[in-house]
This record gives C-alpha cells, sequence and structure tokens, in this order.
C-alpha cells in the first residue's frame, strides 16, 4: 500500500486528493453502474437523494410556447433542466459525504412537472465507500 498524502482518505488512490476522481466535476464518484470495475465496495450506507423543484419566469415561459408553435429546440427550457440537474446531483453528492461515502452507485433521475409551472428534479442512488482492488 502506497502512504497516504496530506488530505487524502484512507484506501484512496495517490495522487487524487479528496473528492477527486479523474477530472469530474462533482466532489465524489457519481455512476449509473450497479458496480464499479476496478474499485470494491467496502461499505454501503444505503439510499441518498438530491432533489430541486424549478420555474421560469412566465415571459421565458410564453416565448417557449410561441417557438413550440414553430419548432425546433426549446433552448431556455434545455438550459432549465440541466442546471436542475447538475443542482440535484450536487445535492446528492453533498447528502452521500455526510454519511461518510466517497461515491454512489446505480444513479437515476425522476423528473415531473408540478402544477404545469414547476419542474421537480430528484437524483437518487446507493451511497457508498469505495476502494480500488490494488488497496486493500
Amino acid at each position: 500500500m502506497q502512504p497516504q498524502q496530506q488530505g487524502q482518505q484512507p484506501g484512496q488512490p495517490q495522487g487524487q486528493q479528496q473528492g477527486q476522481f479523474q477530472g469530474q466535476r462533482y466532489p465524489i464518484l457519481l455512476s449509473t453502474m450497479n458496480d464499479l470495475p476496478g474499485y470494491e465496495v467496502v461499505r454501503v450506507f444505503g439510499e441518498v437523494f438530491g432533489l430541486t423543484v424549478r420555474s421560469r419566469n412566465m415571459f421565458s415561459t410564453m416565448g417557449a410556447g410561441f417557438k413550440a408553435m414553430a419548432g425546433g429546440e426549446l433552448k431556455g427550457l434545455s438550459k432549465l433542466l440541466s442546471d436542475s440537474r447538475h443542482e440535484a446531483l450536487g445535492r446528492l453528492s453533498e447528502e452521500a459525504m455526510a454519511h461518510g461515502a466517497n461515491a454512489v452507485l446505480a444513479l437515476r433521475f425522476d423528473c415531473n412537472e408540478i402544477a404545469t409551472t414547476a419542474s421537480e428534479i430528484a437524483a437518487y442512488g446507493t451511497a457508498v465507500y469505495v476502494v480500488p482492488h490494488t488497496q486493500r
């Protein structure tokens, strides 16, 4: 086993500070897979989720309605949903880390409309602690 660097969690690969997994933008590893090649799950913390509810302003919604009649991408709504997913993933990451996890596996999204004025985005998965197979 390689010596641990300052700020590094036990069992974390050398050269990766806490929260860094191959340049990923979130503070922990997020994966839609049920397992993680090259890693072993050593602890399961259970289900975690991140939730956000957002609405667009009235004028933007009207503009999207006119654009929908003409056809084409509704860029404002696409940005809203993309931003909402990132916010939900950030909240999911925070909850998982609060449990002591360094990864979330089996990540999924759910999206619902609320009263035709807002969208709910939920990100959920299983919070786990993983270590590389070589560091046991």
